[in-house]
C-alpha cells in the first residue's frame, strides 16, 4: 500500500472519474446511500467525499460564475430534494453544508447531546449550551411551523440588519445540532431564494426513535467506521478535525478508534508517502484497492 494507490482508491469511491461521474439525481441519490455522509462542496484541508466533484467525475474549482453545467446540477438536485426525504441535508460536519444518507442519520443523532424531545433545547439553554439567539429562532419555527429566512428573522425579533451575522451564526449552531433543517426554497428577499427552515424532529418524526437504541459510543464507531470506509486512510487529526464540530472530547476519539482497532475493523500502519501513522479502512488491500466489491447503485 502506498500514497498513489490510496488516491485512486478515493477517486473510485468518490466517484472522481469520467466512468463513475454522476449524471442524474438518482444516481446522486445512490451515491450518498453509498458513503453515508458527504461534503456538498469541496472543503479544504479536509478529505472526505464531495457531491460537486462527484459530478464532476473529478477534482475541479467550484465554479464563481452562474450556469456551469456541474455547479447548476448540483444547485438544481440539492433544491429538488430539500422535501424530498431522500436524505439529510443541513450545515453539519466543519460547519459546512452536508448531505447524511437516512440510514446513518440516527448514528450521528445518537452521537449528539439531544434527547429526542422538542423541549431539549431548553436543558441546553439552561446550561449555556445553547446561545439565546439560537434559541429564539427555534421557538419561532416551534411556534409557527416552517418558515423562509425573511420571516424568520422577523419572527425571531432578528430583522435588523444589525442582528443579520448573530441570525447566520444562530443558523448553523441549530443545524449543527440537529434541530432545524432547511426542507424547501421560497422566492422571498432580494433575491427571490430563501430557504425554508423546520425542525428536524417535526421534518423527521421517527428520527428520535431510531436513535434511542444506539449508544453514543456504538455512534461514533460507526461514523468512524463508515469514513475510513470512504476515505481508505487518513491520520487521527483529520479524524478529529472531521468530527469536532460533533463535541466528541480527544479521549472520546481515541478510544473509538482503539475499539475499532481491537475489533480488527481498521488497521493503524505507516504508509510510503504518507506522513506519520495512517489509519487504514479494512477494507484496503495491500495494492490499496477494496477487497469488498463496493459497487454503485442506480
Amino acid at each position: 500500500m502506498n500514497a498513489e494507490a490510496i488516491r485512486q482508491q478515493r477517486e473510485f469511491n468518490y466517484h472522481r472519474t469520467a466512468e463513475r461521474r454522476l449524471r442524474t439525481i438518482d444516481e446522486a441519490r445512490a451515491f450518498v446511500d453509498q458513503v453515508g455522509f458527504c461534503h456538498f462542496w469541496p472543503i479544504k484541508g479536509i478529505e472526505t467525499p464531495n457531491l460537486f466533484h462527484a459530478i464532476a467525475g473529478r477534482v475541479r474549482a467550484v465554479p464563481d460564475e452562474h450556469g456551469d453545467p456541474d455547479g447548476s446540477k448540483c444547485w438544481d438536485w440539492k433544491d429538488n430534494a430539500l422535501d424530498k426525504k431522500w436524505w439529510y441535508y443541513g450545515k453539519l460536519l466543519r460547519r459546512r453544508a452536508t448531505l447524511v444518507s437516512l440510514d446513518l442519520l440516527p448514528y450521528v443523532y445518537a452521537g449528539t447531546d439531544n434527547f429526542g424531545a422538542m423541549d431539549d433545547y431548553l436543558a441546553e439553554y439552561r446550561d449555556g449550551k445553547l446561545t439565546a439567539a439560537a434559541k429564539a429562532i427555534y421557538e419561532a419555527i416551534l411556534e409557527h411551523g416552517p418558515l423562509d429566512t425573511v420571516r424568520l428573522r422577523r419572527e425571531a425579533r432578528m430583522s435588523a440588519d444589525s442582528a443579520k451575522a448573530a441570525f447566520e451564526r444562530a443558523l448553523v449552531e441549530l443545524q449543527v445540532g440537529l434541530k432545524v433543517l432547511p426542507v424547501g426554497v421560497a422566492e422571498a428577499g432580494a433575491w427571490r431564494y430563501a430557504f425554508v427552515y423546520e425542525l428536524v424532529l417535526r421534518h423527521f418524526p421517527d428520527l428520535a426513535g431510531q436513535a434511542r437504541h444506539i449508544s453514543r459510543a456504538t455512534a461514533r464507531k460507526t461514523l468512524v467506521q463508515r469514513y475510513l470506509d470512504n476515505v481508505v486512510a487518513i491520520d487521527r487529526g483529520m479524524a478529529a478535525r472531521l468530527f469536532h464540530v460533533m463535541g466528541w472530547t480527544p479521549r472520546e476519539l481515541d478510544r473509538t478508534i482503539a475499539a475499532l482497532l481491537d475489533e480488527g475493523a481498521i488497521r493503524e500502519l505507516a504508509v510510503e508517502g504518507m506522513t506519520g501513522l495512517q489509519l487504514v479502512a479494512k477494507a484496503a488491500g495491500p495494492s490499496g484497492k477494496s477487497t469488498e466489491g463496493r459497487t454503485h447503485r442506480g
